[in-house]
Order: C-alpha cells, then sequence, then structure tokens
C-alpha cells in the first residue's frame, strides 16, 4: 500500500503524536462553548488550512461537530499550491501520512469518482508537497480516526471543474456515509480592513448557500480565496445531497495570532446540512 508521507509535520504542526493530539485536543476544547447546528445530517465542513498556530482555532469550529456522528469516508477537496493542472488531482489507494497515524483511502468510493467523470483522474504527484489536505488530517484523526479518506487537488479553477465535480460527488456519495471538506483560506495579504471587505464576500454566500453567487464572485476575483473551487464544488454536492442550511462558525485572520494587522490571511469555518429544529448557531461570522 502506497502511504503519502507527511510533508510540513514539525514546521506547520506539531511532529509528534503526543504533541499534536495535544495541541488539536486544546484547539477542539476551546471552541466547544460556541453553540452548534441542531441538525440531524451535518454534509459538508468547510475549514482552512494555514499553519496549525494560525488557523487551527477557526478550523477547531467546524471540526467539534464531527464528533459523535457515524461518517465512514471523509472526502477533502482543496486547492493545489505548487503543481499546475486542469482538472482534479486523486490519489486512487493507499493512505496519507500523519503523527497520529495513516488515514486509509477508501480506493472504491475514489474508483467511483473517477468513472463518474473524466475531469477526475490519477495524478499522485500533485499531492507530494501539498498541504491543503494535509493540515485537515489532525482533526480528522482525533475526531473521526477510523474514517476512510478520499484526497482530491483542484488545478485550474473553472466554473466548469467545480460544476464537474460537484456533480460527481453528488452522484457517487448518495448512498454512503460520508462527509465533505472543502479546505480554502480566503484573501492573502491584504490589510485587515481590506481583507475584512473581501472575505465578506465569501462569508455571505457561504452564511446564505449560494454557490452561484460564490461562483460569479470568483469570477471577477479569483483571490477571494485560494480555495474557492473547491468550496463552490463542495457547495453544490452538498446541496443535491440534501443539505438545505449554511452557518458560518467562525471568521478569524491571521493578524489575530501575530497580532500583524498589516498583511492578513482570511480564515473560515462553516457547516452545510439538514436542520432538524430551530436554529442554535450563529448565522454571521464570530469573532
Amino acid at each position: 500500500m502506497a502511504i503519502r508521507g507527511a510533508a510540513v509535520a514539525g514546521s506547520w504542526y506539531p511532529g509528534s503524536a503526543a504533541a499534536l493530539a495535544a495541541a488539536v485536543d486544546r484547539l477542539l476544547a476551546a471552541a466547544s462553548a460556541a453553540p452548534v447546528p441542531a441538525w440531524d445530517a451535518l454534509t459538508a465542513l468547510i475549514a482552512p488550512h494555514a499553519g496549525l498556530l494560525y488557523s487551527g482555532p477557526v478550523a477547531a469550529h467546524a471540526y467539534r461537530l464531527l464528533r459523535e456522528r457515524p461518517v465512514e469516508v471523509v472526502v477533502l477537496v482543496g486547492p493545489s499550491h505548487f503543481v499546475a493542472f486542469d482538472g482534479v488531482a486523486i490519489v486512487g489507494g493507499g493512505g496519507f501520512d500523519s503523527p497520529l497515524g495513516v488515514a486509509e483511502i477508501d480506493e472504491a468510493c475514489a474508483a467511483d469518482l473517477m468513472a463518474a467523470t473524466p475531469v477526475v483522474r490519477e495524478h499522485p504527484t500533485a499531492h507530494a508537497r501539498e498541504h491543503s489536505l494535509e493540515m485537515q488530517l489532525p482533526f480528522l484523526r482525533r475526531v473521526a480516526p477510523r474514517a476512510k479518506i478520499v484526497p482530491l487537488l483542484v488545478g485550474t479553477q473553472t466554473a466548469a471543474t467545480a460544476q464537474a465535480l460537484g456533480d460527481a460527488l453528488a452522484a457517487v456519495l448518495g448512498d454512503r456515509r460520508a462527509l465533505l471538506v472543502a479546505s480554502t483560506d480566503l484573501s492573502h495579504y491584504h490589510d485587515a480592513a481590506t481583507a475584512g471587505r473581501l472575505d465578506a464576500v465569501v462569508v455571505d454566500c457561504v452564511a446564505r448557500f449560494d454557490a452561484d453567487g460564490l461562483q460569479r464572485a470568483l469570477d471577477v476575483r479569483p483571490d477571494h480565496a485560494c480555495g474557492g473551487g473547491p468550496t463552490v464544488a463542495v457547495m453544490r454536492a452538498a446541496r443535491r445531497l440534501g443539505a438545505r442550511d449554511a452557518v458560518v462558525l467562525q471568521y478569524a485572520d491571521s493578524g489575530d495570532v501575530s497580532g500583524d494587522k498589516s498583511a492578513v490571511v482570511g480564515y473560515l469555518a462553516a457547516a452545510l446540512g439538514s436542520r432538524t429544529g430551530g436554529a442554535s448557531s450563529p448565522d454571521g461570522a464570530a469573532s
């Protein structure tokens, strides 16, 4: 079984199992006081992928919702930062390593996705250095350690790719106990006021569960979010899989940790699912 080794362990997050588990558990505990959606079905999460110190406090607001929920496969959809290509790169077998153990790839689900659309194809090299999916593993290994994964990287982020991927995900995941995760940071290296204005566009589209609106915004300014295409694809798939509600759980920027508000990166945590009763969660960005 081919195992993709951890690329940023020891730099972007602690390199030992004990230190990483303790760090993630602290983040989850710190996020636990916030209200959560009263949903019977959690379909998708949106989470950031910067270093754990910076984006981890935001990501924890998303991943704490996964505790105690039955999930067999987590489909991770993120952007490719280092390798340029068209379509969507998948690793069809083996696993992704981390200090908390190997996350095994769901080979049957991966094969079904490749059969569902020619947009998704094997491209392991694209994954070798990529952090956008790896940064989800510390949380997944703590809250859903038995879940398998399907790793997907979106290359050139076009509207057509997002639509094709969203359709394929919806077609393949309907009969599975699956969770979708869109991995994205928001705007990069603007001052905090400018970043807040740019990020508010994404936050608003997510809060309104408006994938089409988000795609239109990205068509004008792709720099709203580095994982904008993955987010649109996940939102489209989640809607087709039955999700009807969206909630923004947390918004922050890197300056909240570093203290430097002159050039920040924005982070968003959100969830998509189906509500059983009244809302018990915030419906805007928390700070």
